[in-house]
């Protein structure tokens, strides 16, 4: 039989009708969907979409945070051999109205008012952000939209009831229609991030999807009886793989939170067995427990820092089943049940088999980290145009400086340029309406350039240096790799975003944004009065400590080969916050490297040319649409630099 993920959604209903598909915590209760409950739903909807016009290959908005209904519609619109097109919840007017005309997009669901507002605005503005063709509005949550009266707008409920209606008088349509899917069908189609301009349509089919999905539930034994937390938005790749791909493949149960500030209490109540995360999330669970352990008192601290070294030194040995000492192991089984086990359980992980961090590199220190404390944490790499991953990591080969070896169905090429070349199951089938791009990216042979650089070591292990448009060269003939740097500097639990330059400069200098969080509480312990970002940002104290953050990031940089002439020579803290609404940042929040060299270029000009200050004004938008600007007289520092230490032969 031809595997789409409808047909998987029947299979599980027909083998296990009763069995949890989907929770969703409202009101502080878990309300669970079975695999029964779910078809009937999908069959319903998509009964209803049909009655309102919609049409095998048309494309469907959706738009939302994580909730049951934004999952099965997902599965409607495949059912009906039409396209989900997932949208970023937090995306201003601009970007949804660039997706929702590239998309050509007529039916849209909405998860709350929030989000109907937003799509009500586009189909009545004139102009670039003016969306006319949006015709119909399906929301889910009907809070706040009692009194809406505008044309095509519908609830779910009203949809489902007029599925029901339209099923009655044509009672083969769902399974016919369903029937008639192809594995080399588009099942979605999503944006990327647009790092180097506008976003593109990735188009990949269910044939690509569930054979990525197959190979991570076949890497990891993941089953049914496998509990996902489903948090991140559905519009990135990597949620589309592991809370949809991978779910109707192995048949495990994704509980959607209550809401974005209720994640870390539900994920302590749901105990995943399977977690995935970017590396953003990972350093902000670290954040919280280093902020902890600097309140604790001075005896929970030395016992806290004694069973973290023993952790440093055995831990990830006695995950991967390596051979350790009897009194290690004990140590290590006292440090557990004193430390480590209380530390997982405080961040929802006590249960964790197997964890995913992908979407950027990982900080090897922040690696370790968790895998020293028994959390079996691997490193994915890919893109969207390859599923979310190309690598994987086996359990007990797991190198902390490497992304893997090549996934099943996967071959893995390095250019001569050095880039990394990508062929198999998961590469995307085109780029919406955008043949130019696609030739761009698929060479002659089949391969998908991924402009990364890289390297294969003996074992097949792939290692990320950097993006490979992103490397380049000191002056002095160096390799400068900014994002290894970065990632280095973001370990701190002090530091939460850094930006580094150098290419064909003399030296490295750098961009930090501190974590105002974690560098506000410590503000406090120290009565160090602050009146916002800005201030504390300044303080002498916190100029200090940011300091002595570069300074150990240059001494782990100098004992490295190939490195060593790369530690940051000079730096200054930012007076605001990298944001994706400032277009700092895209809204997977990786640096747009090129748009902020431009935008803070006196700043730059400034670290180079070895001023000790510079005053700068910055344009912000504000999250209610406003806009307002930002001034600030910046200190810039030296940081103190190593001589290259050399290993013994």
């Amino acid at each position: 039989m031809a595997i789409t993920f409808p047909r998987l959604l029947q299979k599980h209903a027909a083998e296990r009708p009763g069995e949890p598909a989907l929770r969703e915590k409202e009101y502080g209760i878990w309300q669970t969907w079975s695999w029964q409950r779910a078809l009937d739903e999908v069959r319903w909807m998509a009964c209803g979409l049909t009655a309102l016009g919609f049409t095998p290959g048309q494309n469907l908005a959706i738009v939302g945070n994580n909730r049951p209904h934004l999952y099965l519609m997902f599965l409607v619109a495949q059912s009906l051999r039409g396209v989900p097109v997932p949208m970023y919840q937090d995306a201003v007017a601009a970007e949804m109205a660039f997706v929702l005309r590239d998309a050509e997009v007529h039916f849209a669901l909405a998860e709350d008012q929030e989000q109907v507002d937003k799509l009500l605005e586009l189909r009545d503005a004139e102009g670039e952000e003016a969306v006319p063709g949006l015709t119909h509005i399906i929301y889910d949550d009907p809070r706040g939209l009692r009194n809406y009266r505008q044309p095509g707008l519908i609830s779910v409920d009203e949809l489902m009831a007029l599925g029901r209606q339209h099923e009655q008088a044509h009672p083969q349509l769902f399974a016919e229609l369903v029937a008639q899917g192809q594995p080399d069908d588009v099942a979605v189609i999503l944006y990327t991030s647009g790092t180097t301009g506008r976003p593109k349509g990735v188009c990949q089919t269910h044939a690509a999807f569930v054979a990525s999905a197959q190979g991570g539930v076949q890497t990891d034994g993941l089953n049914a009886s496998d509990d996902v937390l489903s948090y991140l938005p559905p519009a990135w790749v990597g949620d589309f793989l592991f809370s949809m791909a991978q779910w109707l493949v192995a048949g495990f149960t994704i509980n959607c939170p209550e809401s974005s500030d209720t994640v870390s209490i539900d994920m302590r109540e749901i105990g995943p067995t399977y977690y995935f995360a970017p590396p953003r999330v990972f350093e902000g669970m670290l954040t919280s427990v280093s902020i902890r352990m600097e309140d604790a008192a001075r005896f929970k601290q030395r016992m806290h820092a004694y069973f973290m070294g023993v952790a440093r030194r055995v831990g990830s040995d006695i995950l991967d089943g390596k051979p350790v000492g009897l009194g290690d192991r004990l140590l290590y089984g006292i440090g557990n049940l004193l430390v480590y086990g209380p530390l997982k359980n405080a961040m929802g992980l006590s249960r964790i088999r197997v964890a995913y961090t992908a979407g950027a590199a990982i900080g090897p220190d922040l690696f370790r980290f968790f895998r020293s404390i028994g959390v079996n944490l691997k490193q994915l790499y890919g893109q969207t145009e390859t599923c979310a991953y190309v690598c994987i990591q086996k359990n007990g080969q797991v190198k902390l400086e490497s992304v893997g070896q090549a996934a099943p169905g996967i071959e893995l090429k390095i250019a001569d340029s050095g880039e990394v070349l990508v062929k198999g199951v998961s590469v995307l089938k085109e780029y919406y309406k955008r043949p130019d791009a696609t030739a761009e990216v698929i060479d002659e042979n089949g391969y998908f350039k991924t402009g990364d650089a890289g390297v294969l070591d003996r074992d097949g292990h792939l290692r990320i240096i950097d993006r490979a448009k992103d490397v380049g060269k000191l002056a002095g003939g160096a390799m400068f790799a900014p994002n290894y740097i970065e990632n280095k500097l973001k370990f701190f639990p002090q530091i939460k975003e850094a930006v580094c330059f150098g290419h064909e400069r003399d030296r490295v200098c750098a961009f930090i944004n501190i974590d105002f969080e974690a560098v506000g509480n410590w503000a406090e312990r120290q009565g160090l009065p602050y009146a916002g970002y800005v201030d504390l940002a300044g303080k002498p104290e916190v100029l200090k400590m940011m300091a002595e953050c570069v300074e150990k990031v240059n001494a782990d940089l100098a004992g490295e080969e190939g490195m060593e002439a790369t530690q940051i020579a000079r730096f200054l803290v930012l007076h605001k916050e990298l944001d994706p609404d400032d277009d700092e940042l895209t809204r997977t929040r990786k640096v747009r490297r090129g748009f902020i060299a431009e935008k803070y270029g006196v700043l730059i000009d400034a670290l180079y040319a070895g001023r000790a200050e510079q005053f700068i004004e910055t344009a912000v938008k504000f999250e209610d649409g406003r806009t307002g600007k930002v001034a600030a007289t910046l200190k810039i520092l030296d940081a103190r630099t190593y001589p290259p230490v050399r290993s013994a032969a």
